[in-house]
C-alpha cells in the first residue's frame, strides 16, 4: 500500500503545475482579448441580459487545470518517446530537435 502512495506521489511531481499552466491560459486569453478576437466567430451564444461579452471575463476551475496539466504532460511524453525512437533507429546517442519535428505532424494528429 505505501508503493501505491509513493507511486502517486512520484507521479504527482512528475505532471506540470496548475498555476504554471493557469498562468499560461491567463496570457493567452488576455493577448487574444487585446486583439479583438475573442474566440471562434462562428458561434453564437446569447450571453444573460445582465452581462456582456466585453465584461466577461475567461476563467479556468481546478479540475479544468488538473485535466490540462495531465493533457500536457502526456503529450510531451509521447512526443519524447517518439522523439526517442526515431534518434534510436538511427543510432543517435542524443534526441536531436529534427527527431522531433520528424514526429510532430502525426503527433498533432493523433492528439
Amino acid at each position: 500500500m505505501d508503493e501505491d502512495a509513493t507511486t502517486s506521489n512520484s507521479r504527482a511531481a512528475e505532471t506540470f503545475d496548475p498555476d504554471l499552466i493557469h498562468a499560461i491560459f491567463k496570457l493567452v486569453w488576455r493577448r487574444r482579448a487585446e486583439k479583438g478576437g475573442g474566440g471562434n466567430k462562428d458561434i453564437n451564444v446569447e450571453p444573460a441580459p445582465e452581462t456582456s461579452r466585453r465584461n466577461r471575463s475567461t476563467t479556468a476551475n481546478a479540475s479544468a487545470l488538473k485535466v490540462s496539466c495531465e493533457l500536457l504532460r502526456i503529450f510531451v511524453t509521447e512526443a519524447i518517446q517518439r522523439s526517442a525512437f526515431i534518434a534510436e533507429a538511427e543510432d543517435a546517442t542524443v534526441i536531436e530537435p529534427t527527431h522531433l519535428e520528424r514526429v510532430l505532424p502525426q503527433l498533432l494528429l493523433d492528439f
